[in-house]
């Protein structure tokens, strides 16, 4: 008997951990780019701002971009991995079903995109795979790739989620197609102002505009290399706290830290040749970022 109960307690504790592993989407404070290009790359931003509750349900409030109305409300059932949009006001019955994280490889999903550049209804759409992928942190997060189910009349491109940040098209648009030529493509998503997720192909860095983040400190910072050496060389940089090497598909690859030295020396011989990401962050979270060719 003993034995039972302590395989019970086992089976129990592994999984309360495994749901314990799952990333929310919201925090306190949220933050989501969304970067387009056409004859120039133009980034919108939008955040929650404050919180409300509504028939006894705890929502954050959407603002920015084209939420500046404050009557986009998000909230997340965590223990569901589930999060909904109610849009107030508006003549919605009832709120959306934006994402459910807790779909297993196979499952169907009818994609709603409410007021946003895709349909409304956008259809069933079925979870063809679901890949651990590194962000900004260094740790691996489910990513979530959907495709319209052949009955599927209303779309016709995949869609892609992304734990803990949510589609890589806007927010109310989970079954959006991030299409950075198109309606646009997620560049930079901020978790209480820090970058949890980054997409620097079309951008230079990722800064939070919720709090007004200056870059005055490192105006002074310079990064140079020459062609023939793998060390690239950040001078005056004795505002500068540490700097993370990213690649262009936005993976964090290193952190280097400083102490209040006037010069960082960045080692790139282990990397292949091709472009990089330098993201120098001073003392008050301001950044500047560089872009370096090894």
């Amino acid at each position: 008997m003993k034995n039972l109960i302590l395989i019970a307690s086992l089976f129990f504790f592994s999984i309360s951990a495994f749901s314990q592993s799952y990333k929310p989407l919201l925090d306190n404070i949220n933050e989501w780019h969304v970067t387009t290009c056409y004859f120039g790359c133009l980034t919108d931003k939008y955040y929650t701002t404050g919180d409300t509750i509504v028939d006894g349900k705890s929502y954050k409030i959407l603002d920015g971009y084209h939420f500046i109305s404050r009557t986009f409300l998000i909230r997340e059932d965590v223990p569901n991995k589930k999060v909904y949009l109610n849009i107030v006001g508006q003549g919605f019955p009832d709120e959306f079903l934006l994402y459910d994280f807790s779909l297993n490889v196979g499952d169907t999903f009818n994609m709603q995109n409410p007021i946003s550049p895709f349909p409304q209804d956008g259809g069933p759409f079925v979870l063809d795979s679901i890949i651990k992928r590194p962000l900004v942190d260094g740790n691996e997060y489910d990513h979530f790739y959907f495709s319209p189910t052949p009955d599927n009349t209303t779309s016709t491109e995949n869609a892609v989620w992304v734990e803990g940040v949510g589609s890589q098209s806007l927010i109310n648009a989970p079954g959006g197609h991030p299409n950075i030529n198109a309606a646009g493509a997620l560049s930079c998503f901020f978790k209480n102002t820090e970058v949890f997720y980054a997409n620097l192909d079309s951008i230079d860095d990722c800064i939070p505009v919720f709090l007004n983040t200056k870059t005055n400190n490192l105006e002074k910072v310079i990064a140079s290399k020459k062609i023939t050496s793998n060390n690239c060389i950040l001078s005056n940089t004795e505002e500068v706290k540490n700097v993370t090497i990213f690649d262009l598909n936005g993976k964090m690859l290193d952190k280097v830290i400083n102490n209040r030295k006037n010069a960082i020396t960045i080692d790139l011989s282990k990397y292949q040749n091709g472009l990089y990401i330098l993201l120098a962050t001073g003392y008050g979270d301001t950044k500047k970022s560089f872009k370096i060719v090894k």
